[in-house]
């Protein structure tokens, strides 16, 4: 099968750690032309410095907590230089903690990082994507969508936000040629994934080892996944190979979601 993305390009949100930096590699090495978006200048520029040379991939530096600001960037970026076939929407997730203890605040931060900022690069993208016909959309969640995870109850919230949002786009833009569908990763190897297992270990007075092999047994694969995993299949749902999905919620977990 071929994945080939040249002459593509592609915007990557939350690019320079984690499942955005592998998902950014990932199309940049199946021949995608990528900019980068995150709030780190110097981390964007060294990711920059990572990616395959062979096409001039570019950044857009950006706070998510700032919608309207956000949007105006990216539609000065897609007036000067290209609009966008492929978005990934990724941003970090809310604070660990009981629903119960959650703050109004954390809800709206949480909702506008998430839904709205989605909200306006979709929108700011997606006029470009009719006009070549092509449009690959791949927002990157959680496996909450499915079955909601004790102690995250913000995220667990938004996420479900997120992919009702999706879902209501993606019959939308279906007969443009574009598609929209969402990657709800399972336990990985990133900043996140270790700031759970602390917060976990902390409160069940356990190691940061220990704590990370009870949640590897929470998986059947018996290990967390690799960034580069989760990315592949965002790749795949970018690629002209998976033209006909559309509108669907594909975890990549190791069979830990036990829903079908």
């Amino acid at each position: 099968m071929n994945l080939n993305l040249k002459n593509k390009y592609a915007l990557v949100c939350g690019s320079t750690a984690g499942i955005g930096k592998a998902t950014a590699l990932a199309l940049a090495e199946e021949g995608a032309t990528v900019t980068l978006v995150a709030r780190n200048r110097e981390k964007l520029k060294q990711v920059i410095s990572e990616l395959p040379q062979d096409n001039k991939h570019d950044f857009i530096v950006a706070d998510f907590s700032n919608p309207r600001d956000l949007q105006e960037q990216v539609i000065k970026y897609i007036e000067n230089h290209h609009g966008f076939h492929i978005l990934i929407n990724n941003t970090g997730g809310p604070r660990s903690g009981e629903i119960i203890n959650a703050s109004l605040d954390e809800f709206e931060n949480a909702f506008i990082q998430h839904v709205k900022c989605n909200h306006v690069l979709a929108q700011s993208t997606i006029p470009f994507m009719k006009e070549a016909g092509f449009g690959r959309i791949v927002n990157i969640i959680s496996t909450s969508v499915k079955e909601p995870i004790p102690g995250l109850g913000v995220s667990n919230t938004i996420r479900g936000a997120v992919g009702n949002w999706s879902k209501t786009l993606a019959a939308e833009v279906a007969a443009f040629g574009i598609t929209v569908n969402n990657v709800l990763p399972g336990f990985t190897e990133t900043e996140r994934l270790n700031e759970i297992i602390q917060i976990k270990a902390k409160n069940e007075e356990r190691s940061f080892e220990d704590m990370a092999e009870i949640m590897k047994n929470y998986t059947p694969a018996k290990r967390f996944a690799k960034p580069e995993e989760t990315a592949n299949a965002i790749v795949f749902l970018a690629s002209e190979a998976a033209s006909y999905i559309n509108g669907i919620n594909v975890p990549v977990d190791g069979g830990r979601t036990k829903s079908l």
